[in-house]
């Protein structure tokens, strides 16, 4: 208790100078994703954005807010950094177009033990890619150090975006009909879900570390688990101008059999043909090393399916051809029936 020397936040692991030197190196990348209506540089305390009301006629706003979940375990293992961010923002900004709302802006919370920079920086390159994916603005966000809270060389991130859809343009799937389709836009992995289980089987069921090249896979079984969330609003966008669809479910925790119920009328179920579509190779590792029961693919992971569409049946061929032409691979995989049993609104057959 004698100890009358001068004490500082740098001591007690807050180092000022690394934040002021991280947010320098991270303007230039929220810079690249500027929108017009942004009115402000990062650093002030609050991100300005004007909405452009010439645009809609009612518009209403839409919110969205995730994380990326233990997905950031592996990224932690292989030190990659540099793709997590694009989960962050696709985790969000897909949950706000199945509404029919063009992601507007974005902001982010990243929280360590302590900031290290150059791996922050790398950290946050991913979310401006997200970001320009989704043609949305990044406009600021929060750097937290917190000493003595997280494990060294760990973080967390969180992530909000908020959209805009014209009152008369918001999808909610209270009109889709017994008779329409179901057409399924393929995944790249198992994107943000499931990681919790499938890290569980890599470390107790399959031989060797996530550097190992897997034949089946055509690459090592970290690159493929850590694959960046795929973002769906551009290919969505450019679908809603010439097409009316019905209803949409992004398929992320709990699967094709809790998603789609979510934008089904009380009457309506959806019958999935489970041969419609090509299930990645992934998945089928995770299945027969941990000895999955189907039920159990098809509640924890995306199974291949990351975004649902609820089509007219006459416009479902010409919106597969629209896809395919926009690079997205996407399959007819099932349709809407009527349904006695709110309880079972999704018959996989």
């Amino acid at each position: 208790m004698s100890d009358r020397s001068s004490m500082t936040y740098k001591g007690a692991g807050v180092d000022i100078e690394a934040g002021n030197r991280f947010v320098d190196m991270i303007k230039p990348l929220v810079k690249s994703t500027n929108r017009p209506e942004v009115l402000t540089d990062i650093g002030g305390f609050g991100g300005l954005f004007s909405l452009n009301k010439d645009k809609y006629h009612s518009p209403v706003l839409v919110s969205s807010t995730d994380g990326v979940g233990t997905k950031l375990k592996l990224a932690f293992q292989l030190d990659r950094h540099n793709t997590v961010g694009i989960d962050l923002v696709a985790m969000c900004v897909n949950d706000v177009i199945v509404q029919g709302a063009e992601p507007l802006f974005f902001l982010d919370y990243l929280a360590t033990g302590m900031l290290a920079p150059e791996k922050a920086a790398e950290i946050v390159k991913g979310i401006a890619e997200g970001c320009r994916q989704a043609g949305c603005a990044l406009v600021g966000g929060e750097t937290a150090e917190l000493p003595g809270f997280y494990n060294d060389g760990e973080y967390d991130l969180a992530g909000f975006t908020v959209g805009v859809v014209d009152r008369d343009a918001i999808i909610d799937g209270s009109s889709i009909q017994v008779g329409e389709v179901l057409i399924g836009i393929a995944s790249n992995g198992l994107h943000s879900n499931g990681y919790s289980l499938a890290r569980r089987i890599i470390s107790e069921r399959l031989e060797g570390g996530l550097e190992t090249v897997l034949p089946e896979l055509g690459e090592s079984l970290g690159d493929a688990l850590l694959r960046p969330t795929r973002i769906y609003v551009k290919s969505i966008l450019n679908l809603l101008r010439d097409f009316t669809i019905q209803g949409m479910a992004h398929i992320t925790g709990g699967g094709l059999l809790e998603n789609v119920p979510r934008i089904l009328p009380r009457h309506c179920k959806a019958v999935i043909r489970k041969d419609a579509w090509p299930k990645p190779a992934l998945f089928e590792i995770l299945r027969e090393a941990g000895n999955l029961e189907e039920k159990e693919l098809f509640r924890t992971f995306n199974y291949g399916i990351g975004m649902v569409l609820v089509v007219h049946k006459d416009d479902a061929d010409d919106i597969l051809s629209r896809l395919h032409g926009l690079d997205e691979k996407a399959y007819l995989i099932g349709e809407i029936a009527a349904c006695d049993d709110a309880s079972e609104q999704v018959e996989l057959v």
